[in-house]
């Protein structure tokens, strides 16, 4: 299937939300515009929905005025579709929202002279007497782009003519696992107030932030209200086909779900940042035995030469995965690769 049809699936699904987990570079951001791009076409062009993806964090730029030795740095909000609803964006709500992260910054909204443009820039700063600009860091930075968009997402002006949904993918790159839980946090309170009236699409890569959200819409103590209207999928990407699966009997195992990714790679083609994935599944294992190193399961699984084995596995996941997508595996480290996973499967003897 295409991103097209994925999304007419989402689009006539019965229920209101609707959780997608899915490995980085399969498509999701795709995903969304391509459910963006149906829904119009179901209302005379119009959008029905409101989005965050890539390109709403693309709207936010630094200029680090170089020139001026970095005295004037800022985050430029380029000038989009959704700039003439930045006049009903305050600071102090924004600093509401920003609140359950415990931001150590203060900030300014720099509007431009022509108020009808909105927001021309953000000035972050440290001391609120004299107002020194500083770059935040890019963690930072992305949790201040996703409490920007939860407070527009309030605007009723943008909202509420575009009321039929949100879809919202991967708010969590460049975060820390303390600040996914409470990015979670923010994602269950916009469920809370808004499932009712609107379908309400969140894609991952996450498995951190796909449990938490799971658990607690499917299994927590409030999921009485939303277990019925919730439907958990992954999506995987085959030969250039997405396919849009079922989780069986309502069950996220991702050990599993790495498992028979590997094994169909083992079966087809291996790529380089497959390693990424095999560390992940040590990583996995050697949690579930309560140990925090992947050498140890190397070990369990009787590989020889554990240490050199593990500074390998070590070196090529580090890589760049986006850079090593389209590189076929090196057959040195094919060999490696498969020993390991046929060790780890003759150990444990995963069933998927």
């Amino acid at each position: 299937m295409n991103e097209l049809a994925i999304a007419q699936q989402l689009f006539e699904s019965q229920e209101n939300l609707i959780l997608i987990y899915a490995f980085n570079a399969t498509g999701k951001t795709r995903l969304s515009v391509a459910y963006k791009d149906f829904t119009k076409s179901q209302n005379n062009g119009k959008h029905t929905g409101v989005y965050y993806n890539a390109f709403s964090e693309d709207l936010f730029v630094w200029e680090n005025d170089e020139e001026n030795n970095n005295s004037n740095v800022c985050l430029n909000i380029l000038y989009s579709s959704l700039s003439k609803y930045h006049s009903f964006i305050s600071k102090h709500d924004l600093e509401e929202v920003l609140s359950i992260y415990n931001p150590k910054y203060k900030f300014r909204l720099n509007l431009h002279e022509n108020l009808e443009l909105g927001i021309e820039s953000v000035t972050f700063y440290l001391d609120e007497e004299n107002q020194i600009p500083i770059k935040i860091s890019r963690g930072e930075e992305r949790l201040f782009v996703w409490c920007f968009f939860l407070t527009l997402f309030a605007v009723d002006e943008w909202a509420s003519n575009q009321d039929k949904h949100f879809f919202i993918d991967d708010p969590v790159s460049s975060l820390d696992e303390h600040n996914i839980f409470f990015t979670a946090e923010s994602i269950f309170d916009l469920i809370e107030k808004n499932f009712l009236d609107k379908k309400i699409i969140i894609t991952t890569h996450h498995i951190g932030l796909f449990s938490i959200l799971f658990d607690k819409l499917k299994k927590g103590e409030k999921s009485g209200r939303y277990k019925e209207d919730t439907k958990p999928f992954i999506l995987t990407l085959q030969d250039r086909s997405l396919e849009l699966n079922s989780l069986k009997n309502e069950v996220f195992l991702f050990h599993l779900h790495l498992i028979k990714t590997l094994d169909t790679a083992i079966r087809t083609e291996l790529f380089a940042f497959h390693f990424v994935l095999l560390r992940q599944l040590l990583e996995n294992i050697a949690s579930f035995l309560g140990v925090g190193r992947l050498s140890y399961v190397l070990e369990q699984i009787a590989v020889e030469n554990v240490r050199e084995v593990s500074e390998t596995i070590n070196a090529l996941s580090h890589k760049n995965v986006y850079r090593l997508q389209s590189n076929k595996m090196a057959p040195a480290d094919e060999s490696l690769f498969i020993e390991i996973f046929q060790k780890i499967q003759n150990k444990y003897n995963f069933k998927y």
